[in-house]
């Protein structure tokens, strides 16, 4: 029941046991729909815990008498303008609700006697002297008998009400005439805020980065698992399910009626429905990502012609079109959202690709006008805490602000001020993990502001770690020598918080012996390091002013780079063992996004050949030690699996993982392959594969070393051990890694508005 400013009281749920159950001494536990303590302990239904019965809170059947009860608990709070039960957390009220007496001492001094006894009725904890059936509520309300005993004393005016209603329209009827008696009580005294209630819940499975977000009416949770697909659950519920063909995606967002998911992932703003089914491609996009569904059907996002601006494209897909373009001194524009009417968008300004040095701009879509409504902040959300106007919420240096806003004037009307603590953020790219629905409810994934970049570790096969002392950086692909001591590593120019194609940033190398980080490289896009089979060379895909192609240097950078003559614009991943052979990976195609597999000789004609070019995409090309074997992912049945094809060929190919699999590699003795598990069962698991090469490709037994993603390990760069006992990957630091956890906050607006009131409180 909501009782409106203006006295209107409204009945929004009467009851949660079933309606057509009428055997409450028969009532089938597994066919309750009451959930047990067990699962509150989880989060599931804690939002209801206040207005429980203590069978529920004990985990017995819920039959009628169970919403008896929460009728009375309703009736109660109607009166009085606060909860029966009401604790610190959702366990505290529960042990309440078992333990402690329902104390009426607080009931109005006007409050009928007859109220009072069927408050009584309703309240008892023994459901055996309970009121049986909402029907019994009559019988004490037409009681004959003029002396009822009351609590507290009553004015006769107040007591001499008309009880010929009663008979007008039985239990119906009984419902309207407390609502009516409430109205009253509330007339004389403004109702209370509804307590703000907290809990955690856990994320099944578990992710770095889930990047929440939540339905407008707050009843459905959407999280990315990356590399793995989107998962899906309603919010008062344990079971999630992963949205099929979703694989990869990332910050997903709501249609304003929760009927489609909007998700970023291989280069292209996509949709899906929420009920499952096949994703849409709605268009390209290219630099920093972040996309709001407006209520006119298009949808505003960043990145859509790789110039650092907004653009708007239809929900239905096409041509986008150009809305800002970064002005002087500006280097993007990301993390829009749109404001109520679609008329207004607001959004982050960088002008270094870091998030600390970012403003918060609103856009009038209709005039193309844009105002600075905040120096200082990143990830703005509009919070609509009142009717005509709401609150900006918005990041700053590790901590979550807001102030009072005028959504219809642009304008902040109110202070500054700090709101929530203990959020994780991406500083880099500018992101915080928290959502909240348009009435109130909130998550957030804890943890703080995510710095210093990523830490390189070696990693034994039972998962124990062993860090390598080198400098936190934003690390990316990288690769070993042949002989197992100096490792090529990109490394971004600005730290961001996530890997993309055309990230700037240089090709280092780290000397394991030496513990020294020396440059190889110097401006522009230098990425996808491969080292020559003698360890002397290293080649890079780079793009910027020295041209676009793939060139290579000495490692120990005693010549500038060169570009290699007749090699395409790809990633370089393998040589063959006589290093007379250049495997790489051609990059998307503009029209269809897939890639092959080339081989580029480095003698004679010099001309790019195709070993592997289909509609799917092949990428991470490894060469078998023996030169005979390639293996590679392929996403050619939907989920990225690990094959291998005899090199250079002819022959046919052997898929090597059975539940998804990505990032092959070798061991250097050419009996094992590992891989990192992705499939629908199992993601981010070190998997390992004893095969056999000669005379033909064999793979046996899949066994599974340990779990990467729980760990805070980024499996999906990882190398081999020259004794294929370790593996050299990248770890996230503490607070970064996996998380199962979600905190919940219901009512936040409540405490949105206490903490940055309109006017500063004045």
């Amino acid at each position: 029941m909501k009782i409106r400013p203006d006295g209107t009281v409204k009945v929004l749920d009467f009851g949660l046991a079933k309606a057509l159950d009428d055997s409450p001494a028969g009532a089938d536990r597994g066919n309750s729909p009451t959930l047990s303590l067990a699962a509150t302990r989880m989060g599931v239904i804690l939002g209801t815990a206040a207005y429980m019965s203590p069978e529920q809170a004990k985990g017995k059947p819920a039959d009628r008498r169970s919403d008896i009860w929460a009728f009375g608990v309703v009736l109660y709070e109607m009166l009085t303008g606060r909860q029966l039960y009401s604790g610190e957390n959702a366990a505290e009220t529960l042990a309440l609700v078992m333990t402690k007496d329902p104390g009426l001492d607080r009931l109005p001094a006007a409050t009928p006697a007859r109220i009072q006894a069927l408050l009584e009725r309703c309240l008892e904890k023994d459901p055996k002297r309970r009121l049986q059936a909402i029907g019994e509520a009559r019988i004490i309300l037409d009681s004959s008998e003029p002396e009822i005993t009351a609590k507290t004393p009553r004015r006769q005016d107040e007591s001499r009400f008309s009880l010929a209603s009663w008979r007008l329209g039985g239990e119906c009827v009984l419902a309207l005439v407390l609502l009516a008696l409430a109205v009253v009580h509330f007339r004389e005294t403004p109702p209370t805020p509804r307590p703000v209630m907290r809990w955690t819940t856990a994320l099944e499975p578990a992710s770095a980065f889930p990047f929440p977000a939540l339905s407008r009416d707050g009843a459905l949770l959407a999280y990315s698992t990356a590399p793995g697909p989107i998962h899906l659950r309603r919010l008062d519920q344990l079971e999630t399910k992963p949205l099929s063909g979703t694989d990869n995606g990332r910050l997903p967002a709501f249609s304003p009626d929760g009927q489609w998911l909007l998700y970023f992932a291989q280069g292209k703003l996509k949709k899906v429905p929420v009920t499952g089914g096949a994703s849409i491609t709605l268009c390209d996009v290219s630099g920093r990502p972040g996309a709001a569904w407006g209520p006119d059907d298009t949808i505003v996002f960043s990145g859509a012609a790789g110039d650092g601006g907004l653009s708007r494209v239809s929900a239905n897909g096409g041509a986008p079109q150009v809305l800002t373009k970064p002005e002087k001194g500006e280097r993007y524009h990301a993390w829009p959202q749109i404001l109520p009417g679609g008329r207004a968008v607001v959004f982050a300004i960088s002008a270094s690709g870091s998030a600390d040095d970012s403003r918060i701009a609103a856009l009038d879509l209709r005039s193309g006008q844009r105002r600075i409504l905040v120096e200082s902040g990143t990830y703005p959300r509009y919070a609509p805490t009142g009717a005509r106007s709401g609150h900006l919420v918005w990041a700053r240096a590790g901590s979550v602000f807001a102030a009072p806003f005028d959504p219809g004037k642009l304008e902040l009307i109110g202070p500054q001020v700090p709101v929530l603590e203990g959020v994780s953020m991406l500083p880099g790219a500018g992101f915080v993990q928290l959502a909240f629905s348009d009435a109130g409810a909130m998550v957030y994934v804890p943890g703080g502001a995510i710095e210093g970049g990523l830490e390189l570790v070696w990693v034994d096969r039972k998962g124990t770690v062993e860090p390598i002392p080198a400098p936190r950086r934003d690390y990316g692909a990288m690769r070993l020598s042949p002989d197992g001591q100096k490792l090529a590593v990109f490394i971004a120019t600005v730290a961001s918080g996530r890997r993309s194609p055309g990230e700037p940033g240089d090709i280092w190398v780290y000397d394991l012996a030496q513990k020294t980080l020396n440059k190889l490289t110097f401006g522009g896009v230098n990425a996808s390091p491969a080292w020559t089979p003698d360890g002397k060379r290293i080649a890079w895909r780079h793009e910027g002013p020295k041209g676009k192609g793939i060139f290579w240097a000495p490692a120990d950078g005693s010549a500038p780079p060169e570009q290699i003559p007749g090699a395409p614009f790809g990633n370089p991943y393998t040589w063959t063992p006589d290093g007379k052979t250049l495997i790489l990976v051609q990059g998307f195609d503009t029209a269809t996004r897939n890639s092959d597999i080339l081989t580029l000789p480095m003698e004679g004609d010099r001309k790019p050949r195709p070993f592997l070019a289909t509609q799917a995409r092949e990428m991470r090309a490894r060469l078998s030690p023996d030169g005979r074997w390639l293996a590679y992912q392929s996403d050619e049945t939907g989920l990225p699996q690990v094959y291998v094809q005899p090199f250079p060929g002819p022959g046919g190919k052997w898929q090597v993982s059975t539940d998804g699999g990505v990032e092959p590699n070798w061991a250097r003795n050419g009996r094992e392959l590992f891989y990192v598990s992705q499939g629908r069962t199992a993601q981010g698991r070190m998997m390992a594969v004893e095969v056999t090469t000669s005379p033909t490709f064999r793979a046996g037994t899949q066994k599974p070393l340990f779990e990467a993603s729980a760990s805070g390990f980024g499996p999906s760069v990882f190398e081999v051990s020259p004794d294929g006992q370790r593996f050299l990957t990248l770890r996230r630091p503490d607070g970064q890694a996996a998380t199962g956890q979600l905190h919940v906050v219901m009512e936040w607006f409540e405490e949105l508005k206490r903490r940055a009131p309109p006017g500063g409180g004045r």
